[in-house]
Parts: C-alpha cells; structure tokens; sequence
C-alpha cells in the first residue's frame, strides 16, 4: 500500500526558481481523489553547518483566488511604498553572480 500512496502524492508539475541564496519549488501534486494542490517550499543552506532548511505550505485550489487577491495586495502595497528592485541571477561558466535591475515586477492570476 506505500507505493500506491506514494504514487498518488507524486508531482504533476514542478517549477524551481533559484533566486540567489533561496530556492523555491512550486510543486502540483494530487490527491487521493486526484485534486491537484501547490506546494511553495522554500529551501535556504544554512550558514553554520551547510544543511539545508525548508518551509512549506500547501495551497488548495479553492483557496487559489483568495490568495493571489492577497499575494497581489500585498505586493501592490509595498511596491506603492518602497522602491523595489528585482535581483535577477545569471550565472557564467565561471559562476561569477551578475544582477540586473528592473522595477517591473508582476504576479498575474
């Protein structure tokens, strides 16, 4: 019965977005009765011993409206009171880190 278990919980689809030091996974996976669910984990290498320390929520698709409405709220917000500049991470064959800057930031639902 632990592979069927387990084969009922496997990803659907999987994004990984590295983001300088974090790395977040956002993760669909199904349920028993084969609903599909998010995952958001994000994974940061902790300084003193190297392990990596993750945090996760689950987000259920009847849930998926209010959250983006706050998530967008929310951003709106800090955007309208702080300047925000997006970090984005290029890496070369040297894993030299290079940022570029922009103020276009956007969480579409």
């Amino acid at each position: 019965m632990g592979d069927f278990e387990n084969k009922e919980r496997e990803e659907v689809f999987s994004k990984k977005v590295r983001a300088g030091k974090r790395t977040y996974f956002f993760d669909v996976k199904a349920t028993r009765s084969n609903d599909y669910y998010l995952t958001i984990t994000e994974s940061k290498k902790r300084l003193e011993d190297g392990v990596f320390i993750k945090h996760k929520i689950f987000l259920y698709k009847e849930d998926f409206e209010k959250f983006a409405e706050g998530f967008k709220e929310t951003i709106d917000y800090i955007k309208a009171n702080q300047e925000v500049i997006e970090k984005r991470y290029e890496y070369s064959d040297y894993n030299t880190e290079t940022t570029k800057t922009t103020d276009d930031i956007s969480f579409e639902v």
